[in-house]
């Protein structure tokens, strides 16, 4: 039966996938959500080497890795990030909150809490965020009359010493490039950070929150990376001596 429908050009229909407009987390304030999550994780040190990044140093505690996902890659002011999530070390585990929205009124109220989780000597630790994250929420904290809490920060940006590092090694220094080859991570069923904003707007149209879910999973991912990342490249510096010094005994 299946060639018969082949060659009349009949298609065997396909079951719709259920619709769920179940969304997880906590709602802490009208349409803006809440999610946290700890992980075991391997102790990283308590001081950041980031001459790697030529910078200084800077103490595990004082870290925030930050991701956005964002209605566009184009940036401008029509875009925005209606998920912010953010991993720090607390009480021995690497803890990741997510805030996302699940209305457009929820902006101010999003920005705010995120707000709060920024200090004065916070150190960012982002992947293109330089350019792309941080330049957008300074957008958004503009526009809703909001004092930008990222402002005189120290940013560590990693997609710029990945580059340096290994843009004649590997195919590219994409993130997931850059956590395959150096955390040995590799994702199944991930949603590629360009349906991201569909994924949204098919949720405020009334649609399923199933690729929703699945957004905030790749965000989740996205920080953790970093934060493996980071100490992936906070021993280049003592390593590359190593490898100097080794180089100089041979001669």
């Amino acid at each position: 039966m299946a060639g018969v429908r082949q060659r009349l050009g009949l298609v065997r229909p396909v079951a719709p996938r259920p619709v769920t407009r179940d969304v997880p987390g906590e709602e802490i304030a009208p349409g803006l959500r809440y999610l946290e999550h700890t992980s075991a994780w391997p102790e990283p040190p308590a001081e950041f080497d980031l001459t790697f990044a030529r910078l200084t140093t800077a103490r595990r505690e004082h870290l925030l890795h930050f991701d956005t996902e964002t209605t566009g890659l184009a940036g401008g002011t029509g875009t925005r990030a209606f998920m912010i999530g953010a991993a720090d070390w607390f009480n021995g585990h690497l803890r990741v909150r997510q805030l996302y929205m699940t209305s457009m009124a929820a902006e101010s109220a999003m920005l705010t809490e995120f707000a709060r989780w920024v200090r004065t000597d916070t150190v960012l630790v982002s992947y293109n965020g330089k350019s792309y994250d941080a330049p957008l929420l300074a957008t958004r904290y503009r526009l809703a009359r909001l004092a930008n809490p990222l402002t005189g920060l120290m940013h560590v940006d990693l997609l710029h010493p990945m580059r340096r590092r290994y843009r004649q090694v590997w195919e590219n220094c994409k993130m997931q490039t850059a956590e395959r080859k150096l955390l040995r991570i590799v994702r199944e069923d991930d949603l590629p950070g360009s349906e991201a904003p569909r994924a949204w707007l098919r949720y405020l149209r009334g649609g399923s929150a199933t690729d929703l879910v699945r957004v905030a999973e790749h965000n989740l991912q996205d920080v953790r990376s970093l934060s493996g990342l980071l100490v992936e490249a906070h021993g280049w510096a003592a390593r590359d001596a190593q490898e100097n010094m080794l180089a100089g005994d041979e001669k």
